[in-house]
């Protein structure tokens, strides 16, 4: 029996004794699972994986956050200590590029104190190989209350809110019920409607009866985390993902298995199960903590913003034979039907002096 199968029959189990689990809940148990959860035992990125990120489509992305930070750090009066931290680092490559292009900035790295937070093992693993040769030796902690607030902070989350799952409550003609995942005589597992009970508060909008209402608890804990950091040492907080720059309804529970979407119930722990980003909780979250946060920017506009057609350009100037790559790399994470449009940027900062680069105008 493979750990994917005990994952699941442990959670059929589970649910068989205690009734039904939310989606949030079950969620977290197929990604981190000690035992069986995908991030806690076989993440597989890349294009031979079973998703890829922004980072891994070409150097271009992570190169252009790294001058971001290098820009941020401008804007904050180059001070002698600060704090580079990445949520979520995946498997190395992005802060691995962001260091690389921040080394021509005299004073940058020598300023700069490393700061990866991860949960997978597997993954911190492939960071620490990605970064062995890098101009710093990144230290690892284990959540956003462990960084220190006595310099600033400067942040970077790409693809960090879709692993953080919310709940999802259904309308229905009688009014409001939550999805859960219950569990047939056979030991299959199946979505069914409970009544709605904790931490459930009816949207502003109107939602039409079939419609189905995300919440994440998760996200706006993180969201609420990231404003106290940023108030309490100052700095920026960039956070790049897919989902909705504004409060509506839909189902975004999604698993990937090798690039190809799959029933998220069939087998827990072997796929990568991810929902929307929800930018509008986020953001009202940090905000009541006081820190001041930007708008949602498409991540095409973002980097053309930063200037990723210029880098392009530069690239294949430099490399004839791999124009043809580079330009497909650049519609890949600009193009309004691949990711330019689909992700989205925003940050979270903090004083409410600091322009934060991209956010000019």
């Amino acid at each position: 029996m493979s750990e994917a199968q005990t994952l699941k029959t442990r959670l059929a189990r589970e649910i068989a004794l205690t009734g039904p689990m939310t989606v949030a809940d079950y969620v977290t148990r197929c990604l981190h699972d000690p035992k069986g959860g995908y991030y806690a035992s076989r993440p597989d990125l890349g294009a031979r994986g079973d998703f890829i990120t922004s980072p891994l489509v070409s150097q271009m992305f992570g190169e252009l956050i790294g001058l971001w930070a290098v820009e941020t750090w401008n804007r904050l009066g180059a001070p002698e200590r600060f704090r580079l931290v990445e949520v979520g680092p995946g498997d190395g490559t992005l802060m691995s590029d962001a260091l690389r292009a921040a080394r021509l900035v005299p004073g940058f790295l020598e300023a700069c104190d490393l700061i990866l937070i991860e949960p997978s093992a597997p993954l911190r693993d492939l960071q620490a190989k990605a970064l062995a040769g890098a101009d710093l030796s990144p230290r690892w902690v284990r959540d956003l209350t462990r960084i220190e607030t006595d310099a600033p902070v400067i942040l970077i989350a790409n693809e960090v809110l879709d692993c953080m799952p919310a709940r999802q409550f259904v309308r229905t003609d009688g009014g409001w019920a939550e999805r859960r995942i219950g569990v047939t005589d056979d030991g299959d597992l199946i979505f069914g409607l409970t009544a709605v009970s904790g931490g459930f508060h009816k949207p502003d909008f109107d939602i039409a009866p079939g419609g189905i209402l995300e919440i994440s608890e998760q996200q706006a804990l993180f969201g609420r985390d990231l404003g106290l950091l940023m108030k309490a040492a100052s700095g920026a907080a960039l956070l790049i993902d897919y989902g909705r720059a504004r409060p509506e309804a839909g189902d975004t529970l999604q698993a990937l298995r090798r690039h190809q979407k799959v029933d998220p119930l069939s087998t827990p722990g072997e796929a990568d199960l991810t929902q929307w980003a929800d930018f509008p909780l986020v953001m009202e979250a940090a905000v009541r903590t006081g820190a001041d946060v930007t708008g949602c920017l498409p991540q095409g506009e973002f980097l053309r913003l930063l200037g990723i057609q210029a880098r392009a350009e530069a690239l294949a100037t430099s490399r004839p034979a791999a124009a043809a790559v580079i330009a497909r790399q650049l519609d890949r994470l600009t193009g309004d039907d691949q990711m330019g449009n689909l992700f989205k940027a925003a940050a979270i900062f903090a004083p409410r002096s600091l322009v934060v680069p991209g956010w000019d105008a």
